[in-house]
């Protein structure tokens, strides 16, 4: 069984870094949800300051523009058990997956003209907020188009 990393690696290499990380590329609404762990001793000023620079990431630009849809972030706040201790959570929302793939950079990317070199600054700077082996979750999904629920909340 391939990993999402392996097949994002695969098409890179097939369609070239250009197409790759275009705006064009793969148009259609991509959700990027990051969960944090911030690490034992790590104040709550240091990690409200994470917090919003994160938040400043939704004014990064591409080609002159902002490129990121929306950001929505909180503190966890669930009854169900499943959060494994996660504490904040994030909702990044991208117009393709090319802005996806120009946000996410490294390790998928590797040539800084092809990636958000302020998201790439940022993890460098949360890294050592973070629990060291399990601070951080990142999944990426498309909304189901054949779900009614997804088609009028992601037009």
């Amino acid at each position: 069984m391939t990993t999402a990393s392996e097949r994002l690696h695969t098409e890179l290499l097939e369609v070239g870094v250009e197409r790759f990380t275009s705006s064009t590329y793969k148009p259609g609404p991509v959700l990027h949800i990051v969960l944090f762990r911030f690490d034992d001793g790590v104040q709550h000023n240091r990690r409200d300051h994470a917090v919003a620079s994160f938040h400043m990431l939704a004014q990064s630009e591409r080609d002159g523009r902002p490129y990121i849809e929306s950001i929505v972030s909180g503190a966890q706040l669930s009854g169900e058990d499943g959060a494994n201790d996660y504490e904040y959570g994030f909702v990044v929302r991208f117009g393709s997956l090319g802005d996806r793939n120009y946000y996410v950079g490294e390790p998928i990317i590797t040539d800084p003209r092809h990636y958000d070199t302020l998201h790439a600054a940022f993890k460098k700077e949360i890294g050592p907020l973070l629990r060291p082996q399990d601070g951080v979750q990142v999944m990426d999904f498309l909304p189901d188009p054949h779900r009614r629920d997804a088609r009028r909340a992601y037009k």
